[in-house]
């Protein structure tokens, strides 16, 4: 399993900073299907931050609001989190994965973005939401985004 960890060059105006994303190697009849990791809730204590050092100009006109920017600062991991989680899944699921990947967002973010709490399932998009599983052992409320349709079917249609 390939892992691979970004590190800041600089440091960060937050702690929570980090994303997270692994690679499975067959899922729901697919192969290599990218999942996003997220925090899936926050509480109001969590939502203190200096919002106005960490949300910048929109990226274009017509996306303008922060709140979805937020969002994505709020689902992101400290590098604490990161950590245990990456050991969680390299202990849980080593032969299924074939990846691990962390990046650092890069700050300000921009204003009018979406977060992933606010991406709806779909027939071909969903979740999993890890809490569920009976063996997760982490007081971290992870879930994870996939989107079958970015995805090679395991046998060709």
């Amino acid at each position: 399993m390939d892992i691979s960890i970004d590190t800041p060059h600089s440091p960060l105006p937050t702690d929570r900073a980090h994303t997270l994303s692994m690679v499975i190697k067959s899922f729901k009849g697919r192969r290599d299907v990218a999942v996003h990791l997220f925090r899936g809730q926050w509480g109001p204590s969590d939502e203190n931050l200096d919002w106005a050092t960490l949300i910048g100009p929109p990226l274009d006109a017509t996306h303008t609001d922060p709140a979805g920017s937020r969002k994505i600062i709020l689902e992101s991991f400290t590098d604490v989190e990161r950590d245990r989680i990456i050991s969680y899944l390299k202990e849980q699921y080593s032969t299924r994965l074939t990846g691990i990947r962390s990046a650092v967002l890069t700050f300000p973010v921009p204003a009018g973005l979406t977060g992933l709490t606010q991406v709806e399932p779909g027939k071909a998009r969903g979740f999993i939401e890890f809490e569920k599983i009976p063996s997760y052992p982490l007081d971290i409320p992870l879930k994870g985004f996939y989107d079958l349709n970015q995805h090679q079917p395991m046998v060709e249609e």
